[in-house]
């Protein structure tokens, strides 16, 4: 394998700066989730340009290409990139920022789909050298429920051929550009969104006697449910229950209102107590509220389960890895309680989600994802579509 790892090496730097092209195309031109008609439209026309046989119009806009080397039914991997943007105004001033006011590749979907195409590249190009398939899953909706993976799952992209495992990236700004991180089995949390209400009796603020505060009972509620986690919850089993919004329903500065909404999010590392944590939040918070003479609705938004990357799977990754990069660019990176809807590719085959760094400390190039000033450094790129094309190669000849 030395003499291929050498031309996977020469290709990916041969096709790094048309992978920046493309990068920079989809970075100025985002598209939100399940919207992402214009995107797969472009990735469709490379493929073609590439020569890769594709299937389009899964999820809508996903896309599935197929790459056959010799003796194709050996053994099948899965490549996966995610499409969509997110509804954030960029605050960049390159010459690639978004054209689309409102909405920016901030999570680096941009990077993703970039660097698969380049993958599938190289690997067209090397498929009389391997034996197998590789599977191409340009994916719409991962930030936004109930995820684009899921309803690719639904609609087949793991049949006809069915991989034997599934290989995904995320960009990494905590790592330099040229780094790559792996974690063996969890490595993120289920999210759930949650939605109380609670109900009262709204007057003056001065004679709160003649009310029943919402505003007061959604404090005692807040402070309460952060019980189930510390107190109810095995504490070695992680979880997080956030409320990021709590707004009254009318009401001022000297007004009791009527109602008090609440939106929060919990995840967590276990799906036995995932559901015992609903039926507890929900119970809990309509017992304080009916004890204080007011009622609580609350709903679940059911998200993403959480993500477990394949111990032997991963531990193949990463020392393929340290092959390809050098033992001081691969490193072990921490559990998150971050979501990703991933986490279905592998609770239904054996994955392995890795991180590739993307950060530049020296040219300022450090905002986090999820920021309207997140950017990465380009020449990640040249390392990611080396690596995963390896990793593929990796798997199809283990």
């Amino acid at each position: 394998m030395s003499n291929l790892k050498e031309t996977i090496q020469q290709l990916a730097e041969q096709y790094h700066p048309d992978v920046v092209r493309v990068r920079r195309h989809l970075h100025a031109n985002p598209e939100l989730s399940f919207e992402e008609y214009n995107t797969s439209k472009y990735v469709q026309e490379k493929l073609a340009e590439y020569g890769i046989s594709y299937q389009a119009g899964i999820a809508n806009t996903g896309i599935i290409g197929l790459i056959e080397g010799r003796n194709p039914s050996k053994k099948v991997v899965a490549l996966r990139a995610d499409m969509d943007a997110l509804p954030i105004l960029e605050q960049n001033e390159v010459p690639y920022k978004s054209t689309n006011p409102g909405v920016m590749h901030a999570c680096g979907h941009d990077a993703h789909t970039a660097n698969l195409l380049g993958v599938g590249r190289i690997l067209q190009n090397l498929k009389d050298e391997f034996e197998g398939t590789v599977k191409l899953i340009f994916q719409p909706a991962e930030e936004k429920s109930p995820g684009g993976a899921s309803i690719m799952i639904k609609e087949g992209a793991l049949e006809n051929p069915k991989p034997d495992c599934i290989i995904g990236l995320h960009v990494y700004p905590l790592l330099p550009a040229g780094m790559v991180g792996f974690r063996t089995g969890m490595m993120m949390a289920s999210s759930d969104e949650v939605y109380l209400s609670i109900h009262g009796k709204g007057g003056h603020g001065a004679v709160p006697q003649h009310s029943v505060d919402p505003v007061a009972i959604t404090c005692q509620i807040v402070t309460a449910l952060q019980q189930i986690v510390s107190r109810q919850n095995d504490p070695t089993v992680p979880c997080v229950l956030t409320f990021g919004k709590i707004n009254s329903v009318g009401g001022s500065y000297n007004v009791i209102p009527e109602e008090v909404k609440l939106e929060g999010t919990l995840r967590t590392m276990s799906e036995t107590w995932r559901a015992e944590a609903k039926i507890r939040i929900e119970r809990m918070a309509k017992g304080i509220a009916e004890g204080m003479g007011a009622t609580a609705e609350v709903k679940f938004v059911q998200g993403y389960p959480f993500l477990i990357n394949d111990d032997a799977l991963t531990l193949r990754c990463k020392d393929a890895a340290i092959q390809f990069m050098g033992n001081e660019q691969v490193v072990d990176i921490p559990m998150r309680m971050t979501a990703e809807d991933f986490a279905y590719y592998t609770h239904v085959a054996k994955g392995c989600f890795y991180r590739i760094g993307t950060a530049n400390f020296e040219r300022g190039i450090t905002s986090n994802i999820h920021t309207p000033t997140f950017d990465l450094d380009e020449e990640a790129l040249q390392h990611s579509m080396g690596l995963m094309s390896w990793l593929a190669l990796n798997e199809l000849k283990n």
